[in-house]
């Protein structure tokens, strides 16, 4: 029995632009067929069961055919699955959704069709050009730029485009700017009128050039510009000089490598990518249980002999938390305990398992949380410590020295994560990154170990280093590494900022 086949728009590259409806028939695809210009990262709503399959359709490289395609999607759907035909911007514009449809209506499939945000529309916000404004023009036109110029007739009345006016919009058309500008100026359009191409449009690698008829083709050919590219021609072009603002974000344009284990990731890439950067991923530690749980259990066991627990990061609550549930406890085993967090971000991860903090130092390093307990008689107070195998010793042994009895358990480990490092040491051989950030020691320290000792040198001749606090700045540089960018607040947010200030103070 045949499933349904939902044709979805994937936006044109920001995934914030995907519709809810479209999320949704990710999640709920057994398969799912994606094009090029469909982001890799609207993937990761995938089930994990999912079949993914990429159909290709980048100019002058299809991986299948449209034919190819339709009977791909048609078998799928026959054998019984939920199929997500996943298309860059919107199906129906310009994107042959409708062949595929007819495909599956004389295959007797059923269908539905999501829309999406299309790149004709979503490009020229994205660069400040509004394509309709009631002081320039009330009409719009949508034109493929992909037809052949070499064919005899076209199919494109050029004429009344050029005597209509209003604003252009081409798809797709790169390849033909030459052509494109020369039919409207042989039809009689002014050669001053502005016209604009956005190349990868709302992602964090777009580009505009600007110019008018007569100037458009050289200026495109001296920055270079390839497909896939938005031709935007007409008067509201001239608005992008006041209106322009996805550009001038902070660190629009900057490429910043993000080193912390992947599944920590998440808010970093978000906030930089907020802020206009690209962000390339590259953890270079994983965190994992330790080798042995036996200490750890113990002590979960005897949770009501202790005075204190002491978390130190998100990741030690995290690891500390799914022991206690594996180990058939909750919240209510912190009955009569007192605890102390470092960081806000870390107390707001033990708030979400129901319990508050008692101390949160106003600095978010280990020897802030010792100024905190200045004023807590600790003599015979029993703490449990629960951090990373590799933790420095300062907190244990200042606790020790106030006379309290710790118990200091590995609840997670650090190991190298080195399933990415020949992409990340090209990238810095070609000069392509800007800058590298450390939130932590071991993320410098694993970084160091993954790079050849003979060429650490040359290869971080030209790229910063940020790190989040004094601890990984000193670290960084005990390593060789000339940090350029250390944050006043040791947090995420702090980083960001401080990033964001460097650029600022700098200008570059």
């Amino acid at each position: 029995m045949s499933h349904k086949v939902y044709l979805v728009g994937a936006g044109p590259g920001d995934t914030g632009l995907l519709t809810l409806k479209g999320k949704t028939c990710i999640e709920r695809a057994d398969v799912i067929v994606y094009d090029y210009l469909a982001a890799d990262a609207l993937l990761q709503y995938a089930r994990k069961d999912a079949e993914l399959i990429y159909a290709g359709k980048k100019g002058g490289d299809h991986t299948l055919t449209q034919t190819e395609i339709n009977a791909l999607l048609i078998r799928k759907a026959s054998q019984g699955h939920t199929v997500t035909r996943l298309k860059g911007g919107d199906p129906f514009i310009f994107g042959r959704g409708g062949e595929e449809i007819e495909a599956l209506i004389d295959a007797g499939i059923s269908f539905e069709v999501v829309p999406g945000v299309t790149s004709a529309i979503a490009a020229p916000a994205y660069a400040g050009i509004p394509l309709t404004h009631r002081k320039f023009t009330s009409t719009v036109t949508f034109i493929t730029g992909h037809e052949n110029p070499d064919k005899e007739a076209s199919n494109i009345n050029w004429k009344a485009l050029a005597d209509m006016g209003g604003t252009l919009v081409f798809l797709m058309g790169v390849k033909n700017l030459p052509n494109i500008v020369s039919r409207l100026r042989q039809r009689g359009m002014n050669e001053n009128t502005p016209a604009a191409l956005v190349r990868w449009g709302t992602t964090t690698k777009q580009q505009t050039v600007t110019g008018t008829l007569a100037t458009i083709i050289e200026n495109v050919r001296i920055a270079g510009l390839t497909s896939p590219c938005i031709i935007v021609v007409g008067d509201v072009v001239a608005l992008r000089e006041k209106m322009q603002w996805f550009e001038n974000r902070p660190l629009f344009g900057k490429k910043i490598v993000v080193t912390r284990a992947r599944a920590q990731a998440s808010g970093m890439v978000a906030q930089l990518t907020d802020l206009g950067a690209e962000c390339l991923e590259y953890p270079v530690i994983r965190t994992i249980p330790p080798e042995d749980d036996t200490r750890l259990d113990q002590a979960i066991d005897a949770l009501s002999t202790y005075h204190w627990v002491i978390f130190t990061s998100v990741n030690g609550v995290d690891f500390f938390f799914n022991r206690l549930e594996e180990n058939g406890y909750d919240a209510r085993a912190f009955g009569g305990l007192r605890t102390a967090c470092i960081g806000p971000v870390t107390a707001e991860r033990l708030r979400s398992h129901g319990i508050a903090t008692d101390i949160l130092p106003d600095s978010f390093r280990a020897e802030s949380i010792i100024n905190a307990f200045q004023n807590e008689p600790m003599t015979g107070k029993r703490v449990l410590l629960p951090r990373a195998a590799e933790a420095r010793m300062v907190l244990p042994e200042e606790l020790i020295r106030m006379g309290a009895e710790v118990d200091e358990i590995a609840v997670y480990r650090t190991v190298d994560d080195t399933e990415h490092i020949g992409q990340l040491i090209r990238q810095l051989e070609n000069q392509a990154i800007d800058l590298i950030t450390f939130t932590s020691s071991s993320t410098v320290t694993n970084f160091k170990k993954l790079l050849p000792k003979d060429r650490f040198d040359a290869l971080m001749a030209h790229t910063a280093i940020a790190a989040i606090g004094p601890i990984t700045a000193e670290t960084a540089e005990k390593n060789g590494f000339q940090v350029d960018i250390s944050a006043d607040t040791y947090t995420i947010p702090g980083l960001c900022d401080a990033i964001v200030r460097h650029y600022q103070n700098t200008g570059r």
